[in-house]
């Protein structure tokens, strides 16, 4: 069944869409800092090459099963391997939509109360590292703030998602991928004006192979499946409500560029900034974006002006993906289940919320949820292992199944076909072929082993 199913509008609506999809908090709070401690210009330059032989292929992969197939993952899995095992690779995929979205919501969440936050002015008066500490600790220790915000920003996205395709889906991908552009030139505009910012600049864009080894490519292969939403099914998803007559090609290319234009802004954003501070140490994640950088704001002139749009910006990033990750497990009951929109909508978006609660209580709220397992030097509570292993694991082994099941299961020969429409395929559309189906499965099967044997490594 497909009830309730729809088309994006145009070929700007599907890149718009699907450029919101893979442009998350990663490509903000993560990839500036990956890049800068990993040779600056150098990390750039291997992600790039990385992105173009594995993550780009992939990307087409997933795309054109989803177009040819008209169907969530599940479906499409079960329309072109029937009876096959095949159809629980399309479970996985979605159940990883579901858990991401369940802890991404937590902590999208914090960006929204520290937008306001920060306007109301409580960085603009020089306060101390501890201070900051404190306030941050009140926003995700505090049961019921963590609980709010989580549950607020899990009510935009069921906004959003309800509306369907045109009206939900591509009205406000469209609306919203203008302004997380505009906000983020600003916000480069405006660190790059700050006294002492050439600095930061030459720090992040200086190129040092010397730094580049096994670890840093290892290291930027996994932040490319992480950016570019491999493995989920938001890609198939997409792909599914793509017209015939689109080049998958050229809009797998298109977001694979907007996807790494904006992780580097968000280096441009945040380095010259950094910089214009002794003591301000690049940090990953969290402590970045909510401690590091809070206590920027409350020096720099125009902080909480800065601030603000900081915030914004991360929260527009993480609305974007939020969107697709939810429309995965909607897609499903709607195509398989014959349900409305609005049922399916509501019912996914509220069990990801409410199973949510452990990764929003697990911030120091409730004890024994902030240190379950122990990997390496690290304590993992609830929140760190949803994002280890229903983020950063799942999608990658997603990765992985959508290669060796285009690769060999449908067929490159098919896959060539869905590309080029009859057309000659070209040497660009053969060499797409042979990658996703050796390069590809070799690549990532390698990384699943490193992983592995290294699991202390994306702690």
């Amino acid at each position: 069944m497909t009830q309730g199913r729809g088309n994006w509008g145009s070929k700007l609506a599907f890149i718009m869409a699907a450029s919101g999809s893979a442009i998350g908090l990663g490509n903000i709070w993560r990839f500036p800092t990956v890049a800068y401690r990993s040779g600056g210009a150098a990390f750039v330059q291997v992600y790039i090459l990385i992105v173009i032989l594995i993550g780009f292929v992939i990307l087409i992969g997933e795309i054109s099963l989803g177009r040819h197939t008209q169907r969530n993952p599940i479906g499409a899995y079960k329309m072109l391997a029937p009876g096959s095992p095949w159809k629980f690779a399309g479970a996985f995929s979605i159940f990883t939509a579901w858990g991401v979205l369940s802890f991404y919501s937590v902590v999208a969440g914090w960006t929204l109360s520290y937008i306001f936050t920060t306007a109301s002015g409580t960085f603009g008066a020089h306060l101390s590292q501890d201070e900051i500490i404190q306030v941050f600790s009140n926003t995700v220790a505090t049961p019921g703030r963590a609980i709010f915000w989580h549950f607020l920003f899990m009510l935009l996205t069921v906004g959003v998602v309800i509306g369907g395709v045109k009206q939900g889906l591509e009205r406000w991908s469209k609306l919203l991928m203008p302004m997380l552009f505009l906000v983020i030139i600003l916000l480069v505009i405006r660190s790059l004006t700050l006294d002492g910012a050439e600095v930061g600049l030459r720090e992040y864009l200086r190129a040092d192979w010397s730094k580049v080894d096994g670890r840093v490519v290892i290291a930027a292969l996994g932040q490319a499946i992480f950016s570019l939403s491999l493995g989920a099914g938001t890609m198939l998803t997409y792909g599914s409500y793509m017209n015939r007559e689109e080049n998958i090609i050229r809009s797998a290319a298109w977001v694979c560029f907007l996807d790494t234009l904006i992780a580097v802004m968000a280096g441009l954003a945040i380095f010259p900034a950094l910089f214009t501070m002794s003591g301000l140490k690049p940090e990953i994640g969290a402590k970045l974006i909510f401690i590091v950088l809070p206590r920027l704001f409350s020096e720099i002139p125009l902080g909480a002006l800065f601030g603000t749009g900081f915030f914004i910006l991360l929260a527009l990033a993480a609305l974007t993906s939020s969107i697709s990750l939810l429309e995965v497990p909607v897609a499903y009951f709607v195509d398989e289940r014959g349900w409305s929109r609005r049922r399916a909508t509501i019912v996914c978006g509220s069990t990801s919320f409410v199973f949510g609660l452990l990764s929003a209580l697990s911030v120091g709220a409730v004890g024994w949820l902030t240190s379950v397992i122990t990997i390496g030097p690290r304590t993992l509570g609830f929140l760190d292992i949803m994002d280890l292993f229903s983020g950063q694991y799942s999608m990658t082994l997603g990765a992985m199944l959508i290669a060796l099941f285009v690769g060999w299961r449908w067929g490159t020969r098919k896959l060539v076909e869905e590309i080029t429409h009859g057309d000659d395929p070209g040497f660009v559309r053969r060499l797409i072929a042979f990658q996703i189906r050796w390069i590809c499965p070799l690549v990532l099967v390698g990384l699943i082993v490193y992983m592995i044997l290294n699991p202390n490594a994306f702690a």
